[in-house]
């Protein structure tokens, strides 16, 4: 038990809430990305949103091929 009156994992994550990397623990401590980390996600998001606008661009192409 962790102290809330239930078991550990009742907060569907693998720590114990009261552990460190445990539910609470990560309320109280946020993590701020760091600059390299935000331009990272972005260039993930841009790789994304590229590759979703190409299917989109050969969805079109070929509804306008069939019709």
């Amino acid at each position: 038990m962790c102290g809330h009156g239930e078991s550990c994992g009742h907060h569907s994550h693998s720590a114990c809430c009261c552990q460190h990397g445990g539910f609470h623990w990560r309320l109280l401590h946020r993590h701020f990305p760091s600059r390299e980390e935000r331009i990272a996600r972005l260039e993930e998001y841009l790789k994304d949103l590229r590759a979703e606008a190409k299917a989109v661009e050969e969805l079109l192409a070929e509804m306008k091929s069939a019709g």
